[in-house]
């Protein structure tokens, strides 16, 4: 990188991460004029969108090449009080924690102390949802049965498509008013309501234009003021950009970075769509652009990577919104969960693999930065050097790009009856979640602790925690005669929990879409303008909604144990085992040795393991899929933890495998830590004994110790490692190339450490600012070798 890049990073990574009062007094001062009782909902939303985009702070960094900021500053980041009012404990906490802190100042407090709660009080959309969901809900939720993403978050889990590299936003608002002019008020019982939404769309336009264009506005004077004539001259160019785009079509590579820039600022200021909204196929929207401007010698490939470079910068400066309780311990992370996907194939199915994505995996390498967060579309169609070169940035030990199996998303998400043309258009976001790009909304409901059912089963419907009966009596597990009366108990309670999950879900869905409609996101996804909808409320062509199986391995394990030891080899009683569980195997040291070390357990290639684990999916999958959703979809499952299995295994008692109480479950699809004890190729083969297809994501980890990828031998091997999988039509792998004394260091050194990259989940992250539990996970992840 040059030495502008250079200067522009260190800035990113010096600055604090501070929690800024300007979106939320703005959103008060709004709501404050009353125009509440003016306008329709959806105009309100977009009248407040424009306010926010009129006001909003302007800052554009010295040297940048991309401008545009979420708040007044980098890494100054805005809350949402429609949604979640941060109380003045929040706040504190905020301060003073030691991971993922924000800094408050006394101002920020005050305004919220003497404005913003006040007004907001009762008014929000987590105050709405805890109202109207019933008690058993509750219960559920806070047993730690489920949790819940739209908490304290908004609708948003979706990616972004082409439309914006085609059209600008004046051509965008002339549909929209084609479809009002075709609005059929004699027939249609609908028709005022698709107007006033059409409306509220054409608003959202015209405030994005007035945001460019006011940084338009702020380039030219300082150019006016600019002595250095090079400066001078980028900033009166980046100037004229901002007064075209996003208003027209990008022309070039630059325009086109700065117009998705614009959007994402948009799309993040509007609401907090569970921060993950990204540019998607990004070396396919760019290309055009990129191979055009070279042609005409318009743009130098150095000069291409610099923009790319800065475009990396902006994303580092966004920090997620701050997250507390259960959305805390979810995924409590600094990481937004950006993910740019690289390769994969064409919409007409051909090799997609360009001079851009080589660029792109090089500006992944050398910036090293957590965000945003990087992925290889991997298709047999894909040639084995694009593998191998994302390969070699993942040995540096970054964690970064995760890998997708292309050829399973593409019939993932054709499974769930898209096209095939937007099926290879789409990929993954977030952590593995997989969509139809730009053209569905795809929300991630919550997590689902699946071994915790097996608890509440074995206290027939009891919660040993609380000491509430949540469940269904399904009877006493000393009764049960075979492993399938065990199992059909816990399909019962499986089905109970899903049913109330999803009733929730479809409650909550409709307070979203009633309360706190997207204007401005319904104008980037096909068909919403077209539909006249919203995309909380069906706009979007396709519309999803998953819910997050979590801890695949343990209950794996632990069903495991309890056939082959209690109902197989009748060698421990359901009694004694019972009474183990309840002690916490605290005087049953040699029972826990036999369920840790003579068990069949997943992630070996154990067919009588893997067989529970496949009825396990099978079970949970059939709970789920299929299920209708508010906005014309289904329901479908994941299987992925961002960073849940902690929390859900640290309310969860002892478990037949042998786990104590507390301690964290499996991530992912992962097998329990420490248990995969024959190699990486029997991880992908059990892994590989489920249906991928089927799901709408799933995520493996595995960990190899740094020598392994050491040489291009190595390289090879992991290269067929991942193929091999990926033949199986296993859905997603990423890798942890460390060395667990070093990790072991950073525990104990922290600040010598501060730079230190791991896997998570679907994430990278700084490992020192993981919690002490998190690290331990990570420490005890089985290190293969090859």
């Amino acid at each position: 990188m040059n030495k502008r890049i250079e200067q522009l990073r260190q800035q990113s990574l010096d600055a604090k991460e501070s929690i800024s009062w300007e979106r939320a007094l703005l959103v008060t001062e709004f709501y404050e004029t009353g125009i509440t009782q003016k306008e329709s909902i959806p105009v309100q939303r977009a009248l407040n969108f424009k306010y926010l985009m009129e006001n909003k702070a302007i800052w554009i960094g010295e040297g940048e090449l991309i401008t545009g900021e979420r708040g007044p500053e980098p890494k100054a980041t805005p809350t949402y009080p429609e949604i979640c009012i941060h109380s003045k404990e929040d706040l504190e906490i905020f301060d003073t924690r030691e991971k993922v802190s924000f800094a408050v100042s006394d101002k920020t407090k005050n305004l919220y102390e003497q404005r913003i709660i006040p007004f907001w009080q009762g008014k929000s959309i987590r105050e709405k949802i805890f109202q109207h969901v019933p008690d058993k809900w509750k219960q559920a939720y806070e047993a730690g049965i489920f949790t819940e993403f739209q908490e304290q978050r908004t609708p948003g889990h979706t990616v972004l498509g082409d439309k914006i590299y085609k059209k600008g936003f004046l051509e965008l608002k002339t549909e929209i008013k084609t479809e009002i002019s075709n609005l059929n008020f004699y027939e249609d019982p609908e028709a005022f309501n698709k107007k006033e939404q059409l409306k509220a769309m054409d608003i959202a336009a015209d405030a994005l234009i007035i945001f460019a264009r006011r940084h338009a506005s702020a380039l030219a004077g300082l150019a006016e003021n600019q002595d250095d004539p090079e400066r001078r001259a980028e900033l009166m160019q980046m100037a004229q950009i901002c007064e075209r785009v996003p208003a027209h079509a990008p022309q070039s590579f630059w325009e086109a970075l700065q117009y998705y820039w614009f959007v994402h600022i948009g799309v993040i200021t509007e609401l907090n769509p569970w921060d993950s909204f990204n540019p998607g196929r990004l070396d396919q929207h760019l290309y055009p652009f990129y191979k055009k401007d070279i042609q005409d010698k318009t743009l130098t490939k150095e000069k291409a990577k610099e923009l790319l470079q800065a475009f990396w910068i902006k994303f580092n400066n966004h920090p997620s919104p701050p997250k507390t309780g259960v959305t805390a311990k979810e995924s409590n992370t600094y990481t937004d969960f950006a993910l740019i996907n690289l390769g994969g194939v064409t919409r007409r199915g051909d090799d997609a693999v360009n001079d851009l994505t080589y660029m792109l995996l090089d500006v992944i390498e050398e910036m090293r930065l957590l965000q945003p967060s990087s992925m290889v579309q991997v298709s047999k169609k894909n040639p084995d050097r694009y593998l191998k070169r994302a390969l070699k940035i993942i040995k540096t030990g970054f964690g970064q790009p995760s890998i997708f199996n292309t050829d399973a998303i593409v019939q993932e998400l054709v499974n769930q009856g898209k096209s095939i043309e937007d099926a290879r258009e789409g990929g993954a976001s977030g952590c593995v979640e997989s969509g139809a790009f730009g053209r569905e909304a795809y929300l991630l409901t919550g997590y689902f602790n699946i071994p915790k059912i097996l608890e509440i089963t074995l206290n027939n419907g009891k919660d040993p925690v609380s000491g509430k009966t949540i469940g269904v009596k399904t009877g006493r597990p000393e009764d049960f005669k075979t492993f399938d009366e065990l199992f059909n108990a816990f399909s019962w309670q499986i089905i109970h929990f899903i049913d109330i999950k999803i009733m929730g879900n479809n409650l909550i869905e409709q307070i979203h879409a009633q309360y706190m409609p997207v204007p401005f996101l319904s104008i980037l996804i096909d068909d919403c303008i077209a539909s006249a909808r919203d995309y909380t409320a069906g706009g979007a062509r396709y519309n999803t909604s998953y819910i997050q199986g979590v801890g695949l391995g343990s209950i794996s394990d632990s069903l495991t144990a309890l056939k082959y030891h209690v109902f197989d080899k009748k060698n421990i009683t359901m009694e004694h085992m019972l009474s183990a569980l309840k002690q916490d195997f605290n005087g049953y040291e040699d029972l826990r040795k036999e369920l840790i070390n003579n068990t069949p357990k997943y992630g070996n290639d154990d067919d009588y393991a893997d067989s529970v684990m496949q009825r396990i999916f099978e079970l949970y999958y059939n709970a789920v899929n299929n299920r209708p959703n508010t906005r014309g979809g289904e329901h479908r499952i994941n299987l992925l933890p961002t960073t849940v299995h902690v929390y859900f295994g640290g309310i969860t008692g002892a478990t037949p495998d042998g786990r104590k109480a507390g301690q964290p479950f499996s991530e992912g699809i992962s097998p329990v830590q420490g248990a995969d004890r024959k190699g990486p190729t029997a991880v992908i083969k059990s892994a590989s004994k489920i249906d991928h297809i089927r799901t709408g994501g799933t995520l493996l980890n595995q960990k190899f110790m740094p020598q392994v990828l050491e040489d291009e031998t190595g390289i090879n091997k992991v290269a067929h490692l991942v193929r091999s999988y990926f033949k199986m039509d296993g859905h997603h792998i990423q890798f942890n190339v460390v060395d667990a004394d070093i990790l072991r260091k950073a525990q104990l050194y922290p600040d010598d450490y501060r730079d230190l990259i791991v896997r998570v989940a679907g994430y990278s992250d700084y490992f020192v600012d993981l919690t002490y539990e998190l690290q331990e996970e990570i420490i005890n992840r089985t290190a293969h070798g090859i």
